[in-house]
C-alpha cells in the first residue's frame, strides 16, 4: 500500500547548511567541522556549540566554518540530521536481516541493537538530553520516528506476522513511541542504560506487538 513520503534525515541537514558541500574536499571540511562540533558537545555541553569554539576546535578560520553553519542551531540540525540517518541506516539493515533469519526474539534483537547505539553514540545523548534542540531538530525528529515507524513495519512484514494496512501502521508508531520514551530514560538514568528499565521495555513491547501480530 502506498505510504505518505516524508522528508529524509539527509536532507533535514541539508536544510540546515548555508551551502551544501558538492566536492569530496568540502564534504571532508564538513565532517571535520561537525567532528569537532561533537567532541565539544560530550566534552563541554550544548553551550560551548559556538561557530568561534568550533572552528577553533577544528583548526579552520571561522569563515570557513559559515560557508556551511552559520550558526550553533545550523550546527545543531546538522548533527542531529546524521544521526538520524545512521539510526535509520541500522533500521534498514535489520528489516533486510529479519526477511533471512526470522528471529524468535525481534523486540529483544531491536532494543539491544538500539541500546548499543545509545551507549556508543556519547554525542546524541548530550544533545537530546541537553537544552539546545531548535525547533527545525524536533520537526527533523517527528520525520525520523515516522521513518523508523515504516522500518518496524517492515520487519514485521519480513517476518510474515502481519498484513500491511493502516491499523499496522498506527501500531508501530505506537511502539516506536514508547520505545524511544522508555530507551531515553533508561540512559538519563545511567550511561551505560538502566538495565531493569530496558528489560521492562522489552515485556511491555513484546505483550503489545503480540496483540497486535494477533490481529492478523
Amino acid at each position: 500500500m502506498d505510504r505518505p513520503t516524508s522528508t529524509p534525515a539527509s536532507q533535514t541537514g541539508a536544510a540546515a547548511l548555508r551551502r551544501t558541500p558538492r566536492q569530496a574536499r568540502s564534504k571532508a571540511r564538513l565532517a571535520l567541522l561537525l567532528a569537532a562540533a561533537e567532541r565539544i558537545l560530550v566534552e563541554e555541553g550544548v553551550e560551548a556549540l559556538t561557530t568561534t569554539r568550533v572552528a577553533a576546535e577544528a583548526q579552520v578560520s571561522v569563515g570557513s566554518l559559515y560557508q556551511y553553519l552559520p550558526d550553533r542551531g545550523a550546527i545543531i540540525d546538522a548533527l542531529a540530521a546524521g544521526w538520524f540517518t545512521r539510526l535509520e541506516g541500522v533500521m534498514d539493515d535489520l528489516a533486510r536481516t529479519a526477511a533471512r533469519e526470522h528471529w524468535e526474539d525481534p523486540v529483544g534483537v531491536l532494543v539491544d541493537t538500539y541500546a548499543h547505539i545509545y551507549r556508543t553514540e556519547h554525542g546524541f545523548r548530550a544533545l537530546w538530553f541537553g537544552s539546545g534542540l531548535t525547533e527545525r531538530t524536533r520537526e527533523a525528529d517527528r520525520e525520523h520516528k515516522r521513518r523508523m515507524t515504516d522500518g518496524i513495519r517492515q520487519v514485521l512484514l519480513a517476518l510474515d506476522v502481519a498484513r500491511d494496512d493502516e491499523a499496522l501502521a498506527r501500531s508501530c508508531h505506537a511502539a516506536i513511541l514508547t520505545a524511544d520514551a522508555l530507551a531515553q530514560e533508561a540512559f538519563r538514568r545511567d550511561p551505560e542504560g538502566d538495565a531493569a528499565l530496558l528489560e521492562e521495555a522489552k515485556v511491555m513491547l513484546r505483550g503489545y506487538l503480540g496483540v497486535v501480530v494477533g490481529r492478523y
